[in-house]
């Protein structure tokens, strides 16, 4: 996997460019200092009291607009009065030139802008906005502040259409690694769960590939096509395979130039922090206006843009250590190689199903009476499967609801070892904010007098991945936690 050029400098929150502008200090997050880490978001009401009920950050959409542009004002050949700073502190300094032979005011200066939330500043109507704080260009809260006379303004300048998200990641283990985990890939409990559930359907498969390639190519050509089915399962491992199994099938590619620079160093951080080699893996992006990463097979991880651009890189972070946590964890692998040897035994029942369509359709024709006794002769036919082979039967019955049961313990133990590594309070929020998508979302459909369809119990039963709530709570006792 290739390298940024400079691996050890992180993307930098670019900086405003007008020249003599005052730009109110960058918000601070929620809360009343902005040294302070920030609080978890609240409005979870079984995450306990110590937790502020405020809402979670919201990220950025497409439908936001870009930023506030700069005021236009001729400049003035006088210097101009001292420029007002806000309460959370002076703003960023502006290189000028000087516009006369007298000197100017001096700008006071101020480090990057952090992580921004509740906390706003507020621009006047005569000064540009800071940087758009996340969720993102253009959002602006604050009210008018003080107005700075129009001569002391340079020039109008242009402003960038979009910012990218802060980074605002802790490099602890920047060019360096505290342990190498023994293990780089391994297979927890649920991998083998998953694999157990799967193992009748891939029984059926065998049966079902043997009996076609023995029947159709005799035994000696026959046998070998078993064989190669049978170690066709070793692609899963094979990263060419899972490279065009990515790019092909889920649509993903492989990052920019651009990309890499701003993921590398995030990734790099993950992995250091779990002693995994950052080269076991390999980094994919997908085109998505949405928040959503994903492990896919033994060796890739994938990422969307939106996730890539909008969110800060604590929060990537977190994502980023989800995803490794089912690498690790052998869920991903597991999952594939599952559905790879169960999956002719998947296309015989779904041509079974099409064929008993088609014949019910076509006696419907003829007569009500061959309908009726063609839909009751498959029916004991089926209980007749049943009662002789009841051992594969019953489990290929419960294993669509076993197999969603072993997906959500997955996705728990994924954001567990996400909160091992530090990352507890980001992946809160990256989970409050789909929580608060879906509020949001209730909201709407409550005003035009709708009602979102809540999931019944079969679904819920069906269900890869348990709900916000749940998730929140099991990160409950790891957000207390200084690591």
């Amino acid at each position: 996997m290739s390298q940024p050029s400079d691996p050890s400098v992180p993307p930098r929150y670019p900086e405003p460019s007008h020249p003599d502008a005052v730009t109110p200090a960058p918000p601070a997050y929620p809360g009343p200092a902005a040294a302070a880490p920030p609080p978890y978001p609240g409005g979870h009401a079984s995450l306990g009291p110590q937790y502020p009920a405020s809402p979670g950050p919201a990220y950025p959409s497409a439908a936001t607009g870009a930023g506030p542009a700069y005021p236009t004002a001729a400049a003035s050949a006088q210097p101009g009065p001292a420029y007002p700073t806000t309460a959370a502190g002076p703003g960023p300094a502006y290189p000028t030139a000087p516009a006369s032979p007298q000197p100017g005011p001096a700008h006071p200066t101020t480090s990057a802008p952090p992580y921004p939330g509740g906390a706003h500043a507020q621009p006047g109507p005569h000064t540009h906005a800071a940087p758009p704080p996340y969720p993102g260009p253009g959002h602006e809260t604050g009210q008018p502040g003080p107005a700075v006379p129009p001569e002391a303004h340079a020039p109008e300048t242009a402003v960038p259409a979009s910012e990218p998200a802060p980074d605002d990641l802790d490099y602890r283990h920047r060019g360096a690694r505290l342990h190498v985990s023994e293990h780089q890939r391994g297979a927890d409990a649920t991998a083998v769960g998953r694999l157990a559930v799967q193992l009748p359907g891939a029984l059926v498969s065998l049966a079902l590939v043997g009996s076609i390639a023995l029947g159709m190519l005799g035994n000696v050509v026959g046998t070998l096509v078993v064989l190669a089915w049978v170690a066709s399962g070793l692609l899963v491992f094979h990263r060419p395979t899972e490279l065009a199994f990515a790019r092909y099938v889920l649509k993903l590619r492989l990052p920019t130039q651009q990309e890499r620079a701003r993921l590398e160093p995030i990734w790099h951080e993950v992995t250091a922090r779990a002693g995994i080699e950052p080269g076991t893996y390999e980094l994919m992006v997908e085109n998505s206006d949405e928040l959503n990463a994903v492990a896919v097979a033994g060796h890739v991880v994938g990422v969307t843009t939106y996730s890539l651009d909008k969110i800060p890189s604590s929060n990537l972070a977190a994502v980023l250590a989800h995803e490794l946590g089912h690498h690790t964890g052998g869920h991903a692998w597991a999952g594939l190689l599952g559905y790879w040897y169960s999956l002719p035994g998947r296309i015989a029942w779904a041509v079974t199903r099409g064929l008993a369509r088609f014949a019910i359709a076509v006696a419907g024709v003829f007569s009500m009476a061959a309908t009726g006794f063609l839909i009751l002769f498959m029916a004991l036919a089926a209980v007749a499967a049943f009662l002789a082979a009841w051992y594969i039967a019953v489990p290929l019955v419960l294993a669509p609801y076993l197999l969603a049961y072993a997906g959500r313990r997955g996705e728990l133990r994924a954001d567990q070892q996400a909160a091992e590594l530090g990352f507890a309070r980001q992946l809160a929020e990256v989970l409050y904010h789909f929580q608060t998508e879906e509020d949001t979302a209730k909201a709407a459909l409550a005003a035009r007098g709708e009602q979102l369809k809540e999931p019944g119990t079969l679904d819920r039963l069906l269900s890869s991945h348990p709900d916000h709530h749940t998730r929140l709570d099991a990160l409950q006792p790891y957000l207390g936690l200084h690591r």
